[in-house]
């Protein structure tokens, strides 16, 4: 069944045509990411689709009663604590409740049988009617969401006092909480953390209604989306198939349109060629030859109304990045000793111990509030430490690239900004900022009007022509599109400096990152590897171990003991026995360790003693 059919619609804005003609159909039940360059329209699609903003022409056809969920402007709750925000989404059901209460109070007085009996009867009428809309799983439902989102913390503060990020996770768990049958989404990712982003993506995959989102987070879309709406130069095209499958079936459609295109660009070369060769034969018969003439106007009128081919861009305009290091820093570039932080009486993080060397590529992950960017400050010497240390090593030059870039600029003009770090005459700032996407007059706009993914292109500008060789990096890839993250990810991977980044993507840790430090209640784990493997040793220290038993026995397969090598069997089964006690100690001696060098230490014994472990047993195997 169509959920919503959208024919040949248009929409402009200021004389600006940002698309126009496009026509698709969504489905009931299906899940669609929405994708193209920032600028394409995306966003004032979403809104045309939910009703927010009028088409200039075509038209949008809903199905009729369709409940659509937006995530646009949220507005304020003056009075209302954020639980209370969550509860208005059963509004319905909590009109339920709420008589049901007075009935019960109604019943409690001295009444007549009969009107007892008409109270009961409305009362049951009313209990179904509350059992079967889900009035009983309200604080669970409520509870599961805000424990996703991780906005528990949030439940019983002032709605109002919330910050802009805080209010959005809460209009967020609003839209998922109404459960609309069509819900829009924008960029659902940009303000949660990676365990939220997890959370989130199975919770949409198993969503029962109809889900159109825009994100540039790849891993997110491949987990949640089975069908991707590609927005280019004013069109749209439907690919049937995941993210991953996106991208290679695009590439493949460029190229198979590119080689009809020569095709096509060949056979009308040669009949522009006949043409010509006929016309002067013709002319050179005596007298000219009126058949030939007309051979060739025939085939120039079937030339004319040949359907001509566009030819396919495939080189479409990027970012030009290159990050280069002049000078390189001293062997130990950050090193932080038992750093503590508090806040009033919160403690934030204690005795974080962190090594970052020269040319390493380090992430810090962790939940919100863990203290990332509190991290980064403390490295930036924008924030004081209230213990321990934090040693910025020799000749070391730090780029820093903020997730809150511009945002106290006003009114000065893209090219100010620009040139007010990098020292460039106004022809070569034009130049350089046409290189990151920014044309003619762009450059002349003020930095107040410029999207998060803009004003993201203009610092990274400015980066690139600073004398660096340590970059610090809070979110890079928020706001950027997914074309100009993988531009970044490959200047990053050729940079030959430092890097230290803050991120809750999971491609760009993965592709780029080879040591992370987790920020976990308070410590922080080293993890030698990407965030895949970072997550999965995470997950296994976290593992409660059972009560050591007396004894190790090893289970022994139905067979009979060979009689010739009974004592090697008994030998490689106390070594085992002893191997288990070992391991278990350790493990235990794991779970209270603080200090992080002792901790790498603990776990690389601890991968050794079961990698001995299994070669035991494998011994075991062959003898018995």
């Amino acid at each position: 069944m169509i959920v919503c059919s959208v024919n040949h619609i248009a929409k402009s804005f200021g004389g600006n045509i940002i698309f126009e003609d496009l026509s698709f159909e969504v489905h009931e039940g299906n899940r669609v990411g929405l994708v193209g360059r920032n600028g394409c329209g995306k966003t004032t699609l979403l809104k045309l689709l939910a009703n927010q903003e009028s088409i200039d022409s075509g038209a949008i056809h809903w199905r009729k009663g369709l409940r659509i969920g937006y995530l646009a402007q949220i507005p304020e709750y003056k009075d209302l604590t954020v639980k209370e925000v969550l509860k208005t989404s059963f509004e319905q059901l909590a009109e339920t409740e709420t008589k049901l209460q007075q009935l019960e109070l109604e019943m409690g007085k001295e009444l007549t049988p009969e009107s007892l009996q008409r109270l009961m009867d409305q009362y049951g009428k009313l209990q179904d009617d509350f059992i079967l809309s889900g009035g009983y799983e309200m604080d669970a439902q409520m509870d599961m969401v805000s424990h996703g989102l991780n906005i528990i913390e949030l439940l019983d503060k002032p709605f109002s006092l919330l910050s802009g990020g805080e209010k959005t996770k809460v209009g967020l768990a609003l839209s998922l909480l109404k459960k609309p049958e069509l819900l829009l989404l924008d960029e659902p990712t940009n303000h949660l953390d990676l365990m939220a982003i997890e959370w989130l993506g199975t919770f949409l995959k198993d969503y029962s209604g109809t889900i159109i989102l825009i994100s540039h987070d790849r891993y997110f879309l491949d987990e949640v989306v089975t069908k991707i709406l590609d927005m280019e130069d004013g069109e749209i095209e439907l690919y049937h198939t995941s993210f991953s499958g996106y991208v290679k079936e695009k590439e493949e459609r460029l190229l198979r349109e590119f080689q009809e295109y020569q095709e096509q660009q060949r056979k009308i070369k040669k009949m522009k060629e006949a043409i010509k060769r006929l016309r002067e034969w013709a002319n050179r018969a005596n007298p000219p030859s009126a058949a030939l003439h007309k051979r060739a106007t025939n085939m120039q009128r079937a030339l004319d109304r040949m359907e001509k081919l566009d030819r396919p861009k495939l080189d479409v305009k990027k970012m030009a990045i290159d990050f280069e290091a002049n000078d390189r820093s001293g062997k130990d570039v950050i090193k932080l000793e038992d750093v503590s932080k508090r806040f009033g009486s919160k403690t934030l993080f204690e005795k974080v111990n962190m090594l970052v060397q020269y040319k390493d590529r380090t992430a810090i992950v962790g939940e919100n509030g863990t203290g990332k960017s509190t991290l980064l400050k403390m490295i930036l010497g924008e924030c004081d430490i209230d213990q321990g240390t934090v040693k910025v090593g020799s000749n070391v030059k730090i780029g820093y690239l903020s997730q809150h870039v511009f945002q106290t600029i006003g009114e000065e003009k893209v090219i100010d900004v620009f040139r007010s770090e990098v020292s460039v005459n106004e022809g070569e700032a034009r130049h350089i900022l046409a290189r990151f996407l920014f044309y003619g007059p762009a450059v002349f706009r003020k930095v107040n009007q410029l999207s998060g993914g803009e004003r993201m292109r203009l610092r990274l500008a400015q980066l690139m022509y600073q004398d660096i060789n340590l970059l610090v990096l809070d979110e890079p890839t928020n706001h950027l599109d997914i074309d100009s993250c993988d531009v970044l990810e490959d200047a990053l991977e050729q940079f030959n400096g430092t890097i230290l980044a803050v991120s809750h993507d999971r491609y760009f840790l993965n592709k780029l990152f080879k040591k992370v430090y987790w920020l976990k209640d308070g410590n922080v784990y080293f993890f030698n590897g990407n965030y895949d493997w970072a997550k999965g040793k995470l997950n296994a220290l976290k593992v409660p171990e059972p009560a050591a038993p007396e004894k190790i026995t090893p289970i022994k397969k139905d067979k009979p003991p060979k009689t010739a090598v009974p004592n090697k069997a008994e030998e490689i089964e106390r070594k085992l026995e002893e191997l288990e006690n070992l391991i278990y100690t350790l493990k235990k001696g794991m779970e209270s360790a603080i200090d992080l060098e002792l901790l790498q230490k603990q776990y690389t014994e601890l991968e050794q003693l079961e990698m001995e472990r299994e070669h035991l047993y494998k011994q075991l195997d062959e003898v018995v």
